[in-house]
């Protein structure tokens, strides 16, 4: 199935750029990663009830036909949606939110929309997944059991025991693991 060459050797991960080198970007943050979703319903349902986290902002976009939620797990407490400005400010302060995009009338079943590409499939891999850390791996798992998560790994399949992928509603790998473990078979020392 691959095509590289025979004697190919992948880059020396300990020799590639750790960063950061420029001092100008200390105060830099990750934000925001955005997915676009078929049906707002049944999305929102998930990131909040099965994964617990807190819708902070609806964006409607009518001149583009969609819609923007933002979604996070909030680092201090969310201001009252009536002080906009206030919002807006404590938005752009955190860190990891998930804003889910919502081309209208997608959901319909008279659109014949057949959904997203995840960026997992062989004929269009790109975006892999995103993470959420749990307390408990094997808790959180049974509890997304329970719920009828589909389940893309398990933390019993294959080699790497610490992590499990779950699939949201539009099949996007949403990788779990538990609190302070990480990735141990990948960490640089």
């Amino acid at each position: 199935m691959s095509n590289l060459p025979d004697d190919y050797k992948p880059p020396d991960p300990y020799n590639l750029p750790t960063g950061p080198l420029d001092t100008s970007t200390s105060s830099y943050g990750f934000s925001h990663t955005m997915i676009r979703i078929k049906d707002p319903h049944v999305s929102l349902d998930f990131y909040t009830r099965i994964l617990g986290m807190t819708l902070v902002r609806i964006m409607p976009m009518a001149a583009g036909k969609f819609t923007n939620y933002f979604l996070c797990y909030p680092q201090s407490e969310v201001p009252d949606t009536d002080n906009h400005d206030g919002l807006m400010q404590w938005l752009w302060q955190q860190q990891g939110i998930l804003e889910l995009c919502h081309n209208w009338g997608t959901e319909l079943p008279s659109s014949g929309f057949e959904g997203y590409k995840s960026g997992n499939e062989p004929e269009h891999k790109g975006f892999g997944h995103i993470c959420v850390f749990v307390d408990d791996l094997h808790k959180a798992c049974d509890r997304f059991t329970k719920l009828g998560v589909q389940f893309k790994k398990r933390p019993e399949d294959g080699q790497m025991k610490h992590i499990a992928f779950i699939l949201d509603p539009d099949r996007y790998w949403i990788e779990i693991i538990q609190k302070s473990a990480g990735d141990k078979e990948h960490a640089i020392p």
